[in-house]
């Protein structure tokens, strides 16, 4: 009987080992320097521990710290490196252990502690995890059956543990990890060690429904993260420290610019100046829709229920909408705008000619978001999708996708923008025919090659209509956010009984395509203010301009100064305070006001105005007609 079993490596290359065999003894195998670096290993595309025994012919990649997989097993066993300290630090029979999964940039772990954890308590968790990183325990995992399972964790008091227990399928493997006293339920996997882990900071604390469920109880939920080294760990510290002098909900209180209530839980009100970014976010994409033969509709808020069942919203997204009875029917506030849109093609009968039909509409949506999801503008229940449907000819489908990639490049480019692409394919709750949804994926992955774009595949993330390509922009500090999207539905126009005559003279079903730029204006603003720190260039600043007389005697003139603005279609503002120039001049500063235009004796007798641009401070002095020409050739460049 052959006890050899067929490996097939990263490289292509193959090699036969003794059947059980662990990866470790695979990574020393093929060599020692390997074996120093590995950390988790990739059986058939499962990510597994080391001691992982290869019964089987299978493919292998060995997992080391510098790769995303093992970044990945890094945090995870940092994030049981903080249990196993708060179980030290407030005794194992005080402690209820949730889940401590690995999340963007870090870890979290749910516990159940008598008090409110504060920053000290973090402090002293972080010496403990310290303390038992250098002991450099042996991480070692254990398959057991759900009746040894159920008993480890009864005799430890862990309830919560029991439950997950409880609720694991029946075919489920169970697997628990120890190290040192410390034993926890989990599928892995981790590092061999607590002493690989190097460099780790506990973040903040915030209540947590256990399991998501807001009937179960609130838990404490511990962020942390965790780096190969600390030279790492500090910059990733220096980022999150800059991200919260960016906060857009802290700006946005400061420069007054959007506010919410509790009498509108995740409902952003716009204040005046905050009303100026989103008019000019509104008509910079007007500009772009009118040049690429969009039209503008706008939509009904609310819809009868059969609409959202012949959608298909009904059976993939009533539980993110909100509903109300009208005349004794059931109707709903719209999650998308594409039904509407549906029912705006309809309005008359359409030719091939016709097509494409580009319809555009800033339209206003509701989606039921759980209170503790709400994160001012980026995540909220109501927003402004600059949405648009076009209606396609099968062979007008690459061209089409293609401008709109063209029309989003061009757009972000004016932000500053760079950005990343993905293709998302067919999701598990998907509707329609397989092959429609073949169909539509390699269309977009047609287009994405012939433009020679670079993307990566997101499986199973397309809408349950049809497959995306989603643009991932990045901002003024390296963090990434999910923003345009490019959609291609077979689906939607079939439900609606969408035809139009072809030039054979028979009717033909258009195909549909979803498109965003912004995807929500409300994001969008939050996103751009944290992008410029609150300082948003001319074109988009509440106040472009504000005069500062220095004295009683220049007020009539500034006054003057203001109007011509005005008139010129610039936004000013005069400060008639009776306060000191350097006061006034640092208000101005601290409301990211990109000119000042201060007025004095000086100037009173040249006719001209003292200028100050933000950030560069005193640039000389200008007419006012000067100024106006510069300042609007500045907005019309939008730099």
């Amino acid at each position: 009987m052959d006890n050899k079993v067929n490996v097939k490596l990263a490289d292509g290359s193959e090699r036969r080992c003794i059947k059980g065999e662990s990866i470790a003894t695979l990574a020393e195998a093929i060599s020692p320097v390997l074996r120093k670096n590995a950390v988790a290993g990739l059986a058939n595309g499962r990510l597994v521990d080391l001691s992982f025994a290869i019964a089987e012919d299978c493919a292998v990649e060995i997992v080391t710290l510098d790769s995303e997989a093992g970044l990945e097993v890094y945090r995870h066993s940092a994030a049981h490196l903080m249990a196993q300290a708060i179980k030290r630090l407030y005794g194992g029979d005080a402690v209820q252990l949730g889940v401590g999964p690995v999340i963007q940039d870090g870890f979290y772990y749910d516990v159940a502690v008598a008090e409110p954890l504060t920053p000290s308590d973090l402090r002293a968790i972080e010496k403990e995890m310290e303390a038992i990183a250098k002991e450099d325990l042996p991480i070692v995992r254990r398959v057991v059956g759900r009746k040894e399972a159920s008993a480890l964790f009864e005799e430890r008091g862990e309830r919560l543990k029991l439950e997950l227990i409880r609720d694991l399928p029946d075919d489920a493997e169970i697997s628990v990890y120890a190290q040192g006293e410390f034993l926890d339920l989990c599928r892995g996997p981790h590092l061999p060690s607590t002493g690989r882990i190097k460099a780790f900071k506990l973040l903040s604390v915030a209540g947590a429904y256990w399991r998501g469920d807001a009937a179960n109880a609130v838990l404490q939920r511990i962020y942390g993260t965790a780096f190969l080294k600390k030279s790492q760990l500090d910059r990733h510290l220096e980022l999150l420290a800059e991200a919260k002098k960016r906060d857009h909900r802290k700006l946005g209180k400061e420069l007054e610019l959007f506010m919410f209530s509790e009498e509108a839980p995740g409902m952003p009100f716009y204040l005046p100046k905050g009303m100026v970014v989103r008019t000019q976010l509104e008509e910079f994409s007007r500009v772009f829709g009118r040049k690429g033969g969009y039209e503008e509709v706008r939509t009904p808020l609310m819809l009868n229920r059969r609409l959202w069942e012949q959608s298909g919203h009904w059976d993939h997204y009533k539980d993110n909408m909100y509903f109300a009875k009208v005349d004794e029917a059931d109707f709903a506030l719209k999650p998308m705008n594409c039904p509407g849109h549906m029912l705006v093609y309809k309005n008359r009968l359409r030719s091939y000619r016709d097509l494409p039909l580009r319809l555009a509409e800033f339209g206003q949506v509701h989606r039921h978001e759980y209170s503790g999801a709400l994160n001012g503008m980026m995540r909220v229940r109501t927003f402004c999708q600059d949405d648009a449907h076009l209606f396609v000819r099968p062979d007008q489908i690459e061209e089409e996708i293609g401008r709109a990639i063209a029309l989003i490049d061009e757009m972000y480019a004016v932000f500053g923008f760079a950005y990343r692409i993905e293709l998302s394919t067919k999701p598990e709750d998907a509707m329609g025919a397989q092959e429609l949804w073949d169909r539509a994926e390699r269309s977009l992955e047609q287009v994405l090659i012939s433009r020679g774009v670079d993307y990566r595949v997101n499986p199973g993330d397309g809408a349950f209509y049809g497959p995306k390509i989603d643009f991932h922009i990045r901002d003024a500090i390296g963090r990434s956010w999910q923003c345009a999207t490019v959609q291609l539905d077979f689906q939607m126009p079939g439900k609606f009984g969408l035809v139009y005559a072809g030039e054979d003279g028979g009717k033909h079903v258009p195909v549909l395509i979803h498109r965003a730029v912004y995807g929500s204006i409300d994001r969008f603003v939050g996103i751009l203010t944290e992008h410029y720190a609150g300082a948003f260039p001319l074109w988009l600043a509440p106040v472009q301009a504000k005069i500062i007389p220095v004295s009683e005697a220049d007020a009539d003139r500034a006054r003057d100064i203001r109007v011509m603005l005005e008139e010129a279609g610039l936004r000013a503002e005069a400060d008639f305070r009776q306060e000191k120039l350097g006061y006034k001049i640092r208000e101005a500063q601290l409301e990211k006001v990109p000119y000042m235009l201060v007025l004095g004796e000086a100037e009173r007798g040249a006719g001209t105005v003292s200028v100050r641009k933000r950030g560069d401070g005193d640039i000389g002095s200008r007419t006012v007609r000067e100024l106006i020409a510069e300042l609007l050739a500045e907005v019309a460049a939008r730099r």
